[in-house]
């Protein structure tokens, strides 16, 4: 099981469209959402939460992914499977990061139950990777970020690549989620890799 968190940064659709593509490879998913998350969901996305389990709802909506390996547990419930290194997770993803979690994250403060959730992952020695979103980035940031690679987490930027070519914002995004699947070892048809890549543009150019 990939347990997924979305915090209160520009980009929610990363942590949603990871959600789905985990969904589709059949894998069991559980997601948490900050109540920041869902302010920007409103803003970027449009969509209002609603009901006990809204990001399964939002998931279900958008008509992606089949929604019955998902599970989903609210960000101040800390008697979710999530709050304890018993739960056998094969890795976190909190995509986006907040600068406020990734701070957390780094001094081991556990207000909330994705900061519990990261604290854990870096406890059992288990795969956290976090999708920082902002720009620039302050000493302090890039502080935060060293200090959460050097426990072991993986820092992934939501860096867009052009080698791939895109063409909407879609293909954007869905690279960025391709990189996430890639480092937590689950296999994608998101974008070719730079090998296939290449060969394709040289197989163009003859």
């Amino acid at each position: 099981m990939i347990a997924v968190a979305v915090t209160g940064a520009s980009g929610p659709i990363l942590g949603i469209r990871l959600i789905e593509e985990l969904l589709k490879a059949g894998g069991q998913v559980h997601a948490v959402a900050s109540e920041g998350a869902w302010r920007v969901i409103g803003h970027e996305l449009g969509y209002t939460k609603s009901g006990s389990a809204p990001l399964t709802a939002l998931v279900k909506k958008r008509a992606v992914a089949p929604v019955k390996l998902l599970a989903e547990s609210d960000d101040e419930d800390f008697l979710s499977p999530l709050a304890s290194g018993t739960t056998p997770l094969e890795a976190l993803v909190v995509a986006p990061c907040s600068m406020k979690t990734l701070s957390a994250a780094a001094n081991g403060y556990s207000d909330s139950l994705i900061t519990r959730a990261c604290d854990v992952a870096l406890k059992e020695r288990r795969r956290l990777v976090l999708v920082v979103r902002e720009t620039p980035l302050s000493a302090i940031h890039l502080e935060n970020m060293l200090k959460l690679a050097r426990a072991g987490a993986f820092v992934l930027p939501p860096a867009m690549a052009f080698y791939t070519r895109p063409k909407t914002l879609s293909d954007m995004t869905d690279f960025v989620v391709g990189k996430i699947l890639n480092t937590v070892g689950v296999e994608h048809s998101l974008f070719k890799s730079w090998g296939e890549q290449s060969a394709k543009l040289k197989k163009r150019k003859k």
